[in-house]
């Protein structure tokens, strides 16, 4: 008889329950959320098991992998999606229902699978993290020392990075104690700094020896960030069966509500990768004002924002810089500069 299993994964333990066709309990435990006692714990089960669900989260890459590598047939669902299905249930919320409800879901098929990125996709987000933290650190830091001279009626103004140390030093100069306090924050802006610069260059080494991401910035607009960000976000450009549902992924195509006699359309929706899209926004402001060579694509933006405004034009040419970065990938082709169906 198939057997299905729900996996409801905490940071500690993990809830198990594993249900059979007819919808009977066939076992219930709770293991430590680590991947090899998940293993052990459903191992005697693998021969009759169709289906091991558990919803994404933090641990979900790691532990589908293990799962996946054991050869059970495991699948990742939308945590959200999930989270509405169980919400119908009229039991208690408690990670053991929740178990039952995963496994519930398994085997009627009521689920929404969600894709686990690829080990070197994986490696490389961890990279943009990484370096996205120290940048945010290293604006905060020269934001606070701004706001710190500000209420002295000190002035930084437009300064370059370079020179912000020396324009700090200065200002802070006609008060030996406060000159004491900016110091080590200025150190730590700089070691910060240091570090920042050792990621990006990681960043861009890894970039030119991708031959993906060097087909993606032959768009113009596309730099060695935003193309190692579209990288990551897509991982495998084959689970799109239209390049036009990218736009819809990356949460760059407006939302929409209907019922009744209601009927209206939003703004975008903001789903998916924030950091993609907010990438793709910047690629598609730098085409528009920085790109001197003329394209169909900024022509296309520029008659666009002459009809409904800059800013939609400019989301507008970020979702369709998405959609064509795909076609690209998935063709094997560059940029090209003429017009091109989209």
């Amino acid at each position: 008889m198939a057997y299905f299993a729900g996996l409801d994964v905490s940071l500690n333990l993990t809830s198990i329950c594993v249900v059979d066709a007819v919808g009977e309990i066939i076992r219930e435990l709770k293991v430590p959320s680590e991947a090899e006692d998940l293993v052990a714990a459903l191992r005697p089960l693998a021969a009759d098991l169709e289906r091991v669900g558990l919803e994404a989260g933090p641990l979900s890459q790691h532990i589908y992998s293990a799962l996946a590598e054991a050869g059970l047939p495991v699948v990742c669902v939308e945590a959200r999606h999930m989270a509405q299905v169980l919400r119908a249930q009229t039991m208690n919320k408690t990670d053991r229902n929740d178990a039952r409800g995963l496994a519930l879901m398994m085997r009627v098929g009521l689920f929404k699978p969600v894709h686990i990125k690829s080990d070197r996709s994986q490696r490389l987000n961890v990279l943009l993290q990484a370096r996205k933290v120290l940048k945010s650190k290293l604006l905060d830091i020269e934001a606070d020392l701004r706001g710190l001279l500000k209420n002295f009626g000190l002035k930084v103004g437009k300064v370059t990075p370079k020179a912000f140390d020396e324009r700090i030093r200065d200002l802070a100069a006609f008060d030996a104690f406060l000159a004491e306090v900016v110091e080590p924050m200025l150190i730590a802006r700089n070691a910060m700094r240091r570090q920042y610069d050792e990621l990006h260059g990681i960043l861009l080494r890894v970039v030119k020896e991708d031959p993906v991401c060097r087909r993606l910035m032959t768009m113009p607009g596309v730099g060695a960030v935003v193309a190692m960000n579209f990288r990551v976000a897509i991982d495998v450009p084959s689970r799109f069966s239209r390049s036009r549902t990218v736009g819809a992924h990356l949460g760059l195509t407006p939302k929409r509500y209907q019922s009744g006699e209601v009927d209206w359309t939003g703004r975008i929706s903001k789903a998916g990768d924030a950091m993609m899209r907010a990438s793709l926004f910047e690629a598609a402001q730098v085409l528009m004002t920085r790109v001197a060579k003329p394209s169909a694509l900024r022509s296309w933006a520029m008659r666009l924002a002459k009809r409904r405004g800059r800013k939609k034009a400019v989301v507008a040419l970020a979702r369709k810089m998405g959609v064509i970065l795909h076609r690209m990938w998935a063709d094997g082709t560059d940029f090209r500069w003429a017009a091109q169906e989209v």
